[in-house]
C-alpha cells in the first residue's frame, strides 16, 4: 500500500494525449487511445492492442470478492506503488515491462535492467526515486504553485481514483495493480478470434458490475502500436500499386491520426501552462467591476446543477 505522501509526484489526468506523451518521453513507440466500448468493432481500429489501462473509483473490497488468484511466482515485471499520485506512470511501466522486445529509451532500459530480479516493493522504490522519471511524469501535470487540497481535510473513498493494467502474459490474462501484493492471474484465453481482449472484456465488465448501477466514473484506455508509421507504409504501397481508392482511404485515416496528435499537443501545452496569473487578473477585474460576487454565485449554481445530474453531493464553504 502506498504511504500517505506524494514525494513530489503530481496527479495525472486520465487522457490519451497525456499517456501517449509519457510513452514518447520514455522512448516507447506506443500510443494510447480512449475506449468507449469493448466490442470487437471498437477495438479493431487499435489492433494489435497490447494492454488496457483502467481508471476506476477506488473502494476497499473484501478479499473474498476478488476474481482471479494471486500469482506469487509471477515471472514478469511487477512494481508496487510506494508513493501517492504515481499510479499512472506505474501502470504504464507495469504494462510495458511485460512486452517482450519492446523498444525503450536508454534511461528506461537502464532502469529496467537495474531493477531486474528485485522484489516488487524494491522495484517500486527504484521507480519512484528516479528523478528523471518523476520529471517526465510531472511534465504534463498542472503547475502546483497553488494546492487545491486542504491537508487538514481527510480524503474520502469517493475522491480516490486508481489505475490498473489488464494484459496478456505467457498465455494468461493478468491484472497488474501496484497496490496489490502480487499480480492477479485471471486464467488462460483463447488465442483464436478476438484473442485475449475477449477474455479481458469479461473481466473488466465483471469489475464494473461490482459498483452501484449508473456508476459512470470509469475510464478505459487502450495501449497499442503507433499507427502512423504503419499507415505511411501502407499509403506508399497503395500509391505504388496505383490503387487510388485504397490510397484515399488510408490517407483519410492518416489525416485523422495527425489531427489527433496536433490536438494532443495543443491540450498538453495548456496543461503545462501556468494560468495563475491570468486567473488572478480576471478575478481582480471582476472585483473592480463589482461583478465578482455575481460570478461566484453563477459558478456555484452551475456546479450544483452538474453535480445534481450526476447524483453527487456538494458541500458549500
Amino acid at each position: 500500500m502506498a504511504e500517505d505522501f506524494s514525494a513530489g509526484w503530481q496527479l495525472t489526468e486520465s487522457d490519451p494525449g497525456v499517456f501517449s506523451e509519457l510513452l514518447k518521453r520514455l522512448g516507447v513507440p506506443l500510443v494510447v487511445d480512449d475506449l468507449y466500448s469493448l466490442d470487437a468493432e471498437s477495438l479493431a481500429e487499435h489492433q494489435p492492442v497490447r494492454a488496457f489501462i483502467f481508471l476506476f473509483q477506488w473502494v476497499q473490497t473484501h478479499p473474498d470478492s476478488m476474481t482471479g488468484e494471486y500469482d506469487r511466482d509471477f515471472p514478469g515485471f511487477f512494481a508496487h506503488q510506494v508513493v501517492n499520485n504515481a499510479c499512472a506512470t506505474l501502470a504504464v511501466l507495469n504494462a510495458i515491462g511485460n512486452m517482450p522486445a519492446l523498444e525503450m529509451g536508454p534511461q528506461l532500459k537502464e532502469m529496467m535492467e537495474f531493477s531486474a530480479g528485485m522484489d516488487p516493493q524494491t522495484t517500486g522504490m527504484v521507480i519512484t526515486s528516479s528523478d528523471w522519471l518523476r520529471e517526465a511524469h510531472n511534465a504534463l501535470s498542472p503547475p502546483s504553485a497553488i494546492s487545491l487540497d486542504d491537508p487538514s481535510m481527510k480524503k474520502t473513498a469517493e475522491e480516490a481514483y486508481h489505475f490498473v493494467v489488464y494484459m496478456p502474459h505467457m498465455g494468461s490474462i493478468y491484472e497488474l495493480d501496484g497496490l496489490n501484493e502480487h499480480p492477479i492471474r485471471h486464467g488462460s484465453y483463447d488465442e483464436s478470434g478476438e484473442g485475449w481482449t475477449a477474455k479481458a472484456r469479461e473481466i473488466i465488465q465483471q469489475r464494473i458490475a461490482t459498483y452501484p448501477p449508473g456508476q459512470l466514473q470509469f475510464n478505459l484506455l487502450a495501449v497499442h502500436d503507433d499507427p502512423i508509421p504503419i499507415l505511411q507504409k501502407q499509403l506508399s504501397e497503395a500509391q505504388a500499386a496505383s490503387n487510388a481508392v485504397l490510397a484515399g482511404q488510408i490517407a483519410a485515416r492518416l489525416e485523422r491520426e495527425n489531427h489527433k496528435r496536433q490536438q494532443w499537443a495543443f491540450e498538453n501545452s495548456l496543461r503545462r501552462h501556468n494560468h495563475i496569473g491570468f486567473i488572478h487578473a480576471l478575478l481582480t477585474a471582476l472585483a473592480k467591476a463589482g461583478k465578482l460576487d455575481e460570478a461566484k454565485e453563477n459558478a456555484k449554481k452551475a456546479l450544483a446543477e452538474r453535480r445534481a445530474k450526476r447524483g453527487d453531493s456538494m458541500d458549500e464553504d
